[in-house]
């Protein structure tokens, strides 16, 4: 199984936002379910939010920015926010 792995900017991530959920915002992470064959989807991680959160979380930047992939492989494989 695969998975695309991209890492943007804000203002790249806020236009993927608005475009596909009609938020017009930054997040810190989004993820595109394809299901074809062997590719299960995209994961998009904002390289900006990741280096706030992670100041706030008091990590590193590498192990927020994995725990924002993981999140973002956790939607590819069903699992969702209550209320999403």
């Amino acid at each position: 199984m695969y998975i695309g792995v991209s890492l943007v900017g804000d203002k790249k991530i806020a236009a993927l936002n608005k475009k596909y959920l009609k938020r017009d915002c930054p997040t810190d992470v989004l993820s595109f379910n394809y299901s074809e064959g062997d590719y299960l989807g995209d994961v998009v991680v904002s390289v900006d939010r990741a280096k706030v959160q992670a100041r706030q979380a008091g990590q590193s930047y590498e192990t927020e920015v994995a725990e924002l992939v993981k999140h973002g492989i956790l939607h590819l494989l069903g699992v969702h926010h209550d209320g999403d």
